[in-house]
C-alpha cells in the first residue's frame, strides 16, 4: 500500500492543509487516532459494508485488531481516553483502509467530530456548513445536498409498533436501498429457516447459543459477514421470538405507511408538512414522533439562519447511511445528484455508550473523502 500523506505537495497538499487549517480555526482540535484499533467495535457498530471491508490482524497475545476502517469510532474512542463524559470537538486527517474492488485500499479522509453539546439542532446546522465551507475550498460552490433522519425514521417503525426484528431489518433496506418485499409478514413464510426458527422457540437461550457455536465451529467458521456466532445465535432467538408473538415483519397496513415515508421527497420545509400530514394520516401518535418532527423543524431554521440555501437542499425519507450508529440528522454531498458522496455525516448519540461511557453523549460529525473532493474540483 502507498502512503497518500506521502505525497503532500504541489496543490492537491496546500488545499489539504487548507481544509485542515479551515477545521481547526472553528475550534475542532486536530487529532491522530492510533492506525491499529479493536476490531469489535467495528464488527458491532460499522455496518454490513464496512464489516466486510475491514482488514483484520492479531497483536501477540492474540486479540484481533483491525486497519481503522474510518475515523468515528477511534476518535470516540480517543475521546474516552482523554476527555469521558466531557464536551469537545475534534478533527482529523488521516489514510483509512477497506478492501474495494473500484477504489485504492487505502485513502485519505479528512473530518470533525463534535461531541457533548446540548444544542441537536445547532450542533448539526454547524457541521453541515462546514462541510459545505471545505467543499468550496476546492471549488464546489453549489454542490448536491441530500438530507435525512434516522430519528425520524426510527420513531415513525416505534409509533407504528413495528416488531423490532422487522425494525432492524427495514433500517437495513433502507441503507441498502432495498425494497421492504422481504420484510412483510406473508414472505416470512418463505423464510429458508422457518423449521429452525419454530425449533428454537422457547428454547433455553444459552443452549441456542451453545449449538449454534458448534456447528459453525464443526465447520471451521468463527465469523459470518462480520458477525460471531454469539451474535448470529441472537438474531435467529430475535426472529423466533417475533414469529412467535404473530410474525417478524412489516403487516400490511405498516408497510404502506413505510412506503409512503420513504417516497416523501423534496426541499426541507416542504418536505416538514409531508411529514406531518403522513403522521395525522395514518394516526401515528407518539410523543418521540412528535418531538423528532419539532427537532426537524428546529434544525431547518438553523440550517437557514446559517444563510444557507435550504431551498436547494433535499430530503429523502428512503435515505439511510450505510453505518449501524447513526441515530438522528444524516447527510451526503456530492457534486452532482447522481455522483460520488464527497462528504457524508450525521448525528450518533448512542455510539459513546455503545463503546463504555458511563455518561450519555450527544455527537455529530462529518468525513470528507479528500481524494474524490480533490479529483471532482478538478
Amino acid at each position: 500500500m502507498t502512503r497518500p500523506e506521502a505525497g503532500d505537495t504541489g496543490a492537491d497538499g496546500a488545499a489539504r492543509a487548507r481544509l485542515s487549517a479551515h477545521l481547526a480555526q472553528a475550534g475542532y482540535a486536530s487529532v491522530t487516532p492510533p492506525v491499529l484499533q479493536p476490531v469489535e467495535p467495528f464488527l458491532e457498530l460499522s455496518g454490513e459494508d464496512i464489516r466486510r471491508r475491514i482488514f483484520v490482524t492479531q497483536d501477540a497475545g492474540g486479540a484481533e485488531l483491525c486497519l481503522r476502517p474510518e475515523f468515528t469510532i477511534p476518535v470516540c474512542r480517543l475521546h474516552r481516553a482523554r476527555a469521558d463524559g466531557l464536551a469537545a470537538d475534534y478533527s482529523y486527517l488521516g489514510p483509512v483502509f477497506r478492501l474495494a474492488a473500484d477504489e485504492p485500499d487505502e485513502f485519505l479522509q479528512a473530518g470533525i467530530e463534535s461531541i457533548g453539546r446540548a444544542d441537536t439542532p445547532a450542533a448539526d446546522a454547524e457541521v453541515l456548513g462546514l462541510a459545505l465551507e471545505g467543499l468550496a475550498l476546492f471549488g464546489h460552490e453549489a454542490p448536491s445536498v441530500r438530507l435525512g433522519d434516522m430519528g425520524l425514521t426510527v420513531a415513525l417503525l416505534d409509533g407504528l409498533s413495528v416488531p423490532p426484528a422487522a425494525k432492524r431489518r427495514t433500517l437495513r433496506a433502507l441503507a441498502a436501498g432495498r425494497t421492504l418485499d422481504g420484510i412483510t409478514n406473508a414472505a416470512q413464510a418463505e423464510d429458508p429457516h422457518a423449521g429452525l426458527l419454530a425449533a428454537i422457540q422457547g428454547q433455553d437461550p444459552r443452549g441456542v447459543r451453545a449449538f449454534v457455536e458448534d456447528v459453525l465451529a464443526i465447520a471451521g467458521i468463527s465469523a459470518v459477514g462480520g458477525r460471531s456466532a454469539g451474535e448470529i445465535a441472537e438474531r435467529f432467538l430475535g426472529k423466533a421470538t417475533a414469529q412467535a408473538n404473530g410474525g417478524a415483519g412489516l403487516n400490511a397496513e405498516n408497510r404502506a405507511v413505510v412506503d409512503r415515508y420513504r417516497a416523501i421527497s423534496g426541499d426541507p420545509d416542504t418536505a416538514a408538512r409531508d411529514l406531518r400530514a403522513l403522521a395525522t394520516d395514518a394516526n401515528v401518535r407518539h410523543d418521540a414522533l412528535d418531538a423528532a418532527l419539532d427537532l426537524f423543524e428546529e434544525r431547518n431554521g438553523f440550517i437557514a439562519a446559517r444563510g444557507l440555501p435550504l431551498e436547494r437542499f433535499r430530503f429523502a425519507g428512503g435515505f439511510a447511511r450505510n453505518l449501524d450508529y447513526y441515530t438522528g440528522f444524516i447527510f451526503e454531498v456530492m457534486a452532482a445528484e447522481s455522483g460520488p458522496v464527497l462528504v457524508g455525516g450525521g448525528r450518533y448519540d448512542g455510539l459513546l455508550t455503545h463503546l463504555g461511557s458511563p455518561v450519555p453523549m450527544p455527537a455529530v460529525g462529518c468525513t470528507f473523502w479528500v481524494d474524490r473532493v480533490a479529483g471532482a474540483g478538478r
